[in-house]
C-alpha cells in the first residue's frame, strides 16, 4: 500500500490553538454551543465505536445493509462508466462500511485511489493500519483536517474525476441552512461530472429515533461529557463533569434530534485565562442529529445546484444514501 500523509496538515500547536478558539467562542455565546467535531480524539472514537455497537443505535446497521447488500447498485450509480478515479470519504472514521465498495472496486479491477479525510488524526492511523492488512494492492492517500481544507489537497494532488462519499447522516449534524451551505460549498469544491453519495437518516417513529440518542446505559452521554474532559486535558480547563448532565430531544415536526449538557448549578469554569459562567439549569449545545423526508432531501440537492442521480433505501426503509452530480 502507498500512504502519503498531507504534509500541509496542521501542526499540532495549530490545531490546540484553532480548538481553543471554537472552544471560548462557543462558551461565550449565547446560548452556549460547542461543536461535535471535537467529540473525537481517542477516547471520542472508542465511544462512538460502542454507540454504534448498541442495539437501538440503528443508523449504523441501516447503512451496513446498504453497502452490504446494495453493492452492485451502489457501484453502478457512483461509477458507470468504470473510469479511473479517486474516492474521497469525507470523515472515514473506521470506513466499516466503505470497506464493503472498496473491495467490490478491487474484485472489479477498477483503477481508483482511496482518500479517506477525517480531522482524527488517530483515527486515520487506526484506518491506515486495518487497510494495509486487508487491502495491500490499495492506492491510499489519508488527509487529515477539514474537509473542505483537503478537497481541495486532493484535487491538488489529481485532476482524476472525484467521487465523495458523506456516509452515516453527517450531513444531519447540521442545521438546515449549515446543510445547505455546507452542500453549496461542496459543490464548488468539485468539477463537473464529480459525484457525490450522502447518507440520510429518515423521518420514522419518533420513540425509535429518542432511543438511539438516549441509551440507558449513559453511552451517548459520558460520549458529550468526554468533551468537556478533552476541555481540560487540552485547555487547561476544570470543568466539574459531575454537575453537568445529559439532555436529549427530539422534535418529530422539524426532524432535529437535539444533545445539550445542563449545568447543574450556578458555577464558573476557567479556561487557561478566560473565566466562564453558568447560570443553574443553563444548557451548551452540544449537537443536532436532524432527520429528513424525501421532499427535504430533494429540495437540498436542488438548491445545491446538483443533478439527483439516484438513491438506495436499506432494507427498513429507515435510511436513504443518495447519489447526486456535479452539472
Amino acid at each position: 500500500m502507498n500512504l502519503q500523509l498531507d504534509p500541509h496538515s496542521k501542526t499540532e500547536k495549530e490545531s490546540v490553538d484553532h480548538f481553543r478558539l471554537d472552544v471560548l467562542n462557543g462558551l461565550q455565546h449565547t446560548p452556549k454551543k460547542l461543536s461535535s467535531k471535537y467529540f473525537y480524539d481517542k477516547i471520542g472514537d472508542h465511544l462512538f465505536q460502542k454507540i454504534m455497537a448498541m442495539p437501538d443505535y440503528y443508523l449504523t446497521r441501516c447503512e451496513l445493509d446498504i453497502f452490504q447488500n446494495k453493492t452492485d447498485e451502489l457501484t453502478n450509480l457512483l461509477i458507470p462508466e468504470n473510469e479511473s478515479f479517486d474516492l474521497i470519504e469525507l470523515g472515514a472514521g473506521d470506513a466499516m462500511k466503505s470497506t464493503y465498495l472498496l473491495e467490490q472496486l478491487i474484485r472489479q479491477g477498477v483503477d481508483f485511489t482511496y482518500m479517506p479525510i477525517d480531522i482524527s488524526g488517530n483515527i486515520l492511523s487506526i484506518l491506515h493500519k486495518k487497510l494495509s492488512s486487508q487491502f495491500p494492492e490499495m492506492k491510499i492517500t489519508c488527509l487529515e483536517g477539514d474537509y473542505f481544507e483537503m478537497l481541495q489537497k486532493a484535487a491538488s494532488l489529481s485532476d482524476r474525476r472525484k467521487v465523495v462519499l458523506f456516509l452515516g447522516s453527517n450531513i444531519g449534524n447540521m442545521t438546515p441552512e449549515e446543510a445547505e451551505d455546507f452542500c453549496l460549498h461542496l459543490n464548488t469544491n468539485l468539477s463537473s461530472k464529480d459525484r457525490v453519495l450522502v447518507g440520510f437518516d429518515l423521518k420514522k417513529n419518533p420513540h425509535t429515533i429518542l432511543s438511539a440518542y438516549n441509551d440507558k446505559e449513559g453511552i451517548t452521554a459520558s460520549f458529550n461529557l468526554n468533551l468537556l474532559t478533552r476541555i481540560n486535558n487540552e485547555l487547561g480547563g476544570d470543568f466539574n463533569l459531575e454537575q453537568f448532565q445529559h439532555y436529549q430531544t427530539y422534535d418529530p415536526i422539524t426532524g432535529a434530534c437535539r444533545s445539550f449538557l445542563i449545568s447543574l448549578i450556578s458555577q464558573q469554569v476557567t479556561i487557561g485565562n478566560t473565566r466562564i459562567s453558568f447560570g443553574e439549569n443553563e444548557l451548551i449545545d452540544m449537537e443536532i442529529s436532524q432527520k429528513f423526508s424525501a421532499e427535504k432531501i430533494k429540495e437540498l440537492g436542488e438548491k445545491s445546484s446538483f443533478t439527483i442521480i439516484g438513491e438506495i433505501k436499506d432494507s427498513k426503509k429507515w435510511f436513504v444514501d443518495t447519489v447526486w452530480q456535479v452539472k
